[in-house]
């Protein structure tokens, strides 16, 4: 198989979607572009900020647009978690190669801490809050979904290997 010039990473927080991308896109050879990343940058604060300071609705009007922006770029790009309620995100993802990252909510609540690691909308209860959010999400990213890999018991570098392998490349364990 040919490699996407696009490859857009999902799932749901924890999924690994940071960690993941930049060593598939080092493996690719392509630039790496997490949606989240770019949004701060853009607007000159933090995630967590721009939820209290603008609201939930006025984040999700800007992550619409950096994404729509970005997936039409090469390279590998990390979505943000919430990115797939927007109707508009979905369709536009049809276009390119979707690689969801899947994660369960007890493994994902690991991941992100007790805290939420400064996740807006994990701050309280983190695992009932991730099973509520995987509840609505997991439909919608089984509808865009290209490639699936499971990350529950995976490392980082063993789900690369197996993005890759989906592209018919085989890494050896140490890669």
């Amino acid at each position: 198989m040919n490699i996407p010039e696009t490859i857009v990473l999902m799932g749901a927080p924890g999924a690994g979607k940071s960690t993941v991308g930049p060593k598939l896109a080092r493996r690719l050879e392509k630039d790496f572009i997490d949606v989240d990343v770019v949004i701060e940058q853009r607007e000159g604060e933090p995630i967590p900020e721009i939820f209290l300071t603008r609201g939930e609705p006025a984040f999700r009007e800007i992550e619409r647009q950096v994404t729509l922006e970005l997936i039409q770029q090469p390279g590998v790009i990390s979505l943000g978690g919430g990115a797939i309620m927007n109707d508009e995100v979905r369709a536009a993802l049809k276009d390119v190669h979707v690689v969801w990252l899947q994660v369960d909510a007890a493994h994902a609540s690991r991941r992100v801490g007790l805290n939420g690691n400064d996740r807006p909308l994990l701050a309280g209860g983190v695992h009932s809050t991730m099973v509520k959010l995987l509840n609505q999400r997991l439909p919608l990213y089984g509808e865009v979904a290209t490639q699936r890999v499971d990350t529950n018991q995976l490392r980082a570098s063993a789900v690369v290997r197996h993005v890759l392998a989906g592209f018919g490349i085989d890494e050896p364990e140490d890669a």
